[in-house]
């Protein structure tokens, strides 16, 4: 599905566009300036300056693919359980975003959903166009039921940490941002 993503400084003002435009919110738990934004913002609009307000970082059109849904629903206009690790990712120098967008989804999709165990939620926001910003060339948001299973079941095992980073280093570069930890607040 095609839809505008709108990084942010102020994960108040994103939570609120969010709600305005029935979109999905993730909002820093801590806002941090070594931090690459405090809120990405997800909504399918025909009108993308009405995201103005929440992309003062950044601006996308992306199509969001859904690598793994936890198959709970809950009620809108509260923050979801847990919690969403949020990954700006720079392709690897060398490579083209096709090249790098294609190995994301078919080669390290299975590993993440293998060697992530606590991982309930994957979606893989592929950017196809960037209106305003950095030139990211994708965001991941992988979710957790808590901080702890985010912290102790991020990954299966050491050697299941060195297949992951050992990818990510084959498509993503090493000048990607550091994660942002998210809470998670849907309106659509």
């Amino acid at each position: 599905m095609l839809e505008f993503v709108a990084l942010g400084s102020d994960p108040i003002v994103g939570r609120a566009v969010a709600q305005e435009l029935g979109g999905v919110a993730y909002v820093a738990e801590r806002p941090d300036p070594d931090r690459p934004f405090a809120s990405l913002v997800r909504v399918a609009t025909s009108d993308p300056s009405a995201l103005d307000a929440a992309a003062d970082l950044g601006l996308y059109l992306c199509y969001v693919r859904t690598m793994r849904r936890h198959p709970e629903q809950w009620r809108h206009n509260l923050p979801t359980p847990g919690v969403v690790a949020v990954f700006g990712m720079l392709r690897k120098e060398g490579t083209t975003h096709a090249e790098a967008d294609a190995h994301w989804r078919d080669v390290h999709a299975p590993l993440a959903l293998r060697h992530h165990p606590g991982m309930w939620d994957y979606r893989q926001c592929s950017v196809v166009r960037t209106l305003a910003g950095v030139a990211y060339d994708g965001f991941a948001l992988c979710a957790f039921g808590s901080h702890t299973d985010m912290r102790e079941r991020f990954f299966d095992s050491a050697e299941g940490q060195e297949i992951i980073r050992a990818d990510v280093a084959s498509f993503a570069s090493a000048r990607s941002p550091k994660r942002v930890v998210a809470q998670e607040w849907r309106f659509s």
